[in-house]
């Protein structure tokens, strides 16, 4: 992305409209300012698509707030090494999901 200005032309041509912070956007994927995605986030995310439930209904069954899943899905914060432990054995065994309702 040498330049950033004739890239943001051209995708802002192929939308039909100005894109007001693309510039900014490129500029911080350039400089390698882009969001992260870490680890326990995607053992998370790993762990609710095995289990196949939503958020509302994964934050349920492992017990935590709905708001808490989401903060620890988006980076807010990191769960705690229970969780991380429970949610690696959900992936290797989507079932206990279904059996935490049961319990």
């Amino acid at each position: 992305m040498k330049d950033i200005d004739k890239i943001a032309r051209a995708i802002e041509a192929d939308a039909g409209e100005a894109l007001p912070d693309l510039r900014q956007a490129l500029a911080e994927a350039q400089a390698g300012l882009g969001r992260v995605t870490t680890p326990a986030q995607m053992l998370l995310r790993q762990a609710r698509q095995a289990s196949g439930l939503t958020q509302q209904a994964f934050a349920e069954r492992i017990d935590t707030p709905v708001a808490t899943l989401r903060d620890w899905e988006q980076g807010r914060f990191a769960p705690p090494g229970g969780v991380l432990c429970l949610l690696r054995l959900i992936v290797r065994h989507p079932e206990l999901a279904q059996e935490l309702q049961a319990a």
